[in-house]
């Protein structure tokens, strides 16, 4: 081919266009806050008859002031995806390298890859890593302490970025969002804290000189004026999420017990999502839950062919997978 050929990373969240109107599907396979806060969306005039500030100086004062750190230190995008392409771009080209764990956020690698950069063997010869905290899929959580261990042997060369895009619907305790070091990018987002995937938006935290050049590589007015009003709202809003993290811990222990005693096993999750193995194919066992009108996650594209992941949803939406969890089991032993 003339042009790269790449295949787009799988993700989760398409109940609806797999589906189509002539089923009603619950979507367990989107990390999404099931017990969000309530967000002003409604749309002001001036959102759709005017450019937005392609600076985001309110904005980006808004979030400096949450992380206790200068709007010279934040930089932001269409999604996390967009600033994950961005901080790549900026930092990569073919004579640098990238490291990747295993069974992990797939965009991190296509991203990495597309901007020619080799991966390297271990994080410590690579000139970008990557770790999600909390992971994804299993939702396992790494203390603060044990990210910034990594700092003693991290050259100046190198950054580190941190993905807490569920940070916030785990232990915000354990975020590094609040160390300044020119070694750290903080990728962030409140599209899953704050159920408004729609939206798109995500932010990173950073040392000025890498936000300033990613500032320039952005495309111009990638966050929309709605969307900015809207992000906004939430900011305001953060200590509501005290309320969702405790109602996702009731209703993931419930899950997490029923799981166990049909005879899987599951990640011992820190946020709002389950990896299950199951010890069968992964895509037999998401065909079975769709059947009974339930999208899961195949974790194949994870690299875990018999493991599928669950969000975790309202009592009365885990009450209907507990159903049809149990039914599958029974037919699984019979």
């Amino acid at each position: 081919m003339r042009y790269k050929s790449e295949l787009r990373a799988v993700h989760g969240g398409r109940a609806k266009y797999i589906a189509g109107n002539e089923r009603e599907i619950l979507d367990f396979s989107a990390n999404i806050n099931p017990y969000p806060p309530k967000l002003d969306l409604s749309i002001p005039e001036d959102a759709l008859t005017r450019y937005p500030d392609d600076e985001y100086l309110v904005l980006k004062e808004v979030i400096a002031r949450h992380h206790g750190c200068k709007p010279e230190h934040i930089t932001v995008g269409n999604g996390s995806v967009e600033v994950i392409r961005t901080l790549c771009h900026t930092v990569l080209d073919q004579n640098r390298t990238y490291f990747v764990p295993d069974h992990t956020f797939a965009e991190y690698e296509l991203s990495a890859r597309l901007t020619g950069a080799q991966k390297a063997k271990t994080e410590k010869e690579s000139t970008l890593s990557f770790i999600c905290n909390p992971d994804n899929p299993t939702g396992v959580l790494l203390p603060k302490q044990e990210i910034i261990s990594r700092f003693s042997w991290i050259r100046s060369d190198q950054i580190l970025c941190i993905d807490e895009a569920f940070i916030d619907l785990s232990d915000p305790s354990q975020s590094v969002s609040d160390i300044r070091d020119p070694r750290l990018f903080v990728l962030r987002s409140l599209t899953k804290s704050f159920a408004i995937p729609g939206i798109r938006f995500g932010y990173g935290i950073g040392d000025p000189d890498l936000i300033a050049s990613m500032e320039v590589m952005r495309p111009p007015w990638t966050v929309n004026a709605f969307a900015e009003k809207v992000v906004l709202s939430a900011f305001s809003k953060y200590h509501d999420l005290e309320y969702s993290r405790k109602m996702i811990e009731e209703e993931k222990t419930r899950l997490m017990e029923t799981i166990t005693t049909v005879g899987w096993s599951c990640s011992k999750a820190s946020a709002n999502y389950l990896l299950i193995e199951t010890d069968r194919p992964s895509g037999y066992i998401t065909d079975l839950f769709f059947k009974n009108d339930i999208l899961v996650r195949d974790c194949s594209s994870f690299g875990l062919s018999t493991s599928i992941r669950i969000a975790i949803r309202t009592k009365e939406e885990n009450d209907r997978f507990i159903e049809v969890l149990e039914k599958i089991s029974a037919c699984l032993h019979s």
